[in-house]
C-alpha cells in the first residue's frame, strides 16, 4: 500500500470496528477502485459489511475476490461459507467450509486459537442444522469435528450428548454429559439432561441427585424444579 492507501485503510478499519459501515465502505471502495486485484483484507471486510446489510450478492462477490487475491485466506472462506449458509445454500457452504478446513491443516504449523474457534463453531452450527433435519449421525460427526478443535466447549459437548440420546445410545450420552460437567461444573444443561437419562433408565434416585445439583447451582432453575415435581407426584 502507498502511504495514502495505508492512511485510508486505517481510517476505514476504525470505522468498521465502530460499526460505521457506510463510512468504512467509502474508504474501502476507494482503496480497491484503482487496485481491483489486490488487498484481500479490504475485500473481506467489504463482504462482511454487505452481508450485515443483507446485500448477499455483493457480499459473495467481495469475499470471492478476497479468495482470488489470497486463495488460503481462511477468514474470508469462513465468512463466505456463512453467507451461503444464511442463504440456505448448505451444500455450497459445506464445500467452502471444507476447503477452509483443509487450508488450515495444510498451511498452519502453529495453531491459531481464533481460527480454530471459528472452525469449531461452524462445525457445531452445521451439526445443529443436521440435528434439526433429523440427520443425527451427520450431526454427531460435525459435533465431534468441532470438539476435536475445541474439546472444552461445554455447550457443544452437551449437544453431542443430546444427539446420542436421540439415537438411543444412552451410555454414550451419559459419558458425554458427565464430560460436560467436568469441563464446567456449573453448566446447568448437563445436569438437567443427565438426570433425564438416568430417569429414562429407571435410576430415579440418580436422576433426583442430578436435578438437586442443578438447583444447588441455580435455586430458581425452572427445569430442575419441574422434573423434581414430576418425580414427587409419581411416587406412591
Amino acid at each position: 500500500m502507498t502511504p495514502e492507501q495505508q492512511d485510508l485503510y486505517e481510517e476505514g478499519r476504525n470505522f468498521f470496528d465502530q460499526g460505521k459501515f457506510d463510512a468504512a465502505t467509502r474508504c474501502f471502495l476507494e482503496i480497491v477502485r484503482d487496485n481491483p486485484e489486490r488487498f484481500a483484507d479490504v475485500y473481506n471486510k467489504l463482504g462482511v459489511i454487505y452481508h450485515r446489510k443483507g446485500i448477499s450478492e455483493k457480499a459473495i462477490s467481495c469475499l470471492e475476490m478476497a479468495l482470488k487475491v489470497n486463495p488460503i485466506y481462511t477468514e474470508a472462506a469462513l465468512n463466505l461459507a456463512i453467507v451461503f449458509n444464511d442463504l440456505g445454500q448448505y451444500e455450497e457452504a459445506q464445500k467452502i467450509f471444507n476447503r477452509a478446513v483443509k487450508a488450515v491443516s495444510r498451511t498452519r504449523t502453529i495453531k491459531d486459537p481464533y481460527i480454530e474457534g471459528r472452525l469449531a463453531n461452524e462445525h457445531a452450527r452445521l451439526g445443529d442444522q443436521y440435528y434439526n433435519l433429523g440427520r443425527l449421525k451427520e450431526a454427531i460427526a460435525e459435533y465431534k469435528k468441532a470438539l476435536k478443535l475445541r474439546p472444552k466447549f461445554p455447550d457443544i459437548v452437551n449437544q453431542l450428548g443430546i444427539t446420542y440420546k436421540e439415537i438411543g445410545d444412552l451410555e454414550a450420552a451419559i459419558k458425554t454429559f458427565i464430560k460436560a460437567q467436568e469441563i464446567n461444573p456449573k453448566f446447568l444443561p448437563a445436569f438437567i439432561h443427565l438426570g433425564i437419562i438416568y430417569y429414562m433408565k429407571g435410576f430415579v434416585d440418580m436422576a433426583i441427585r442430578e436435578w438437586k445439583k442443578a438447583l444447588a447451582i441455580d435455586p430458581e432453575n425452572r427445569d430442575a424444579r419441574i422434573y423434581l415435581s414430576f418425580v414427587s407426584s409419581a411416587k406412591p
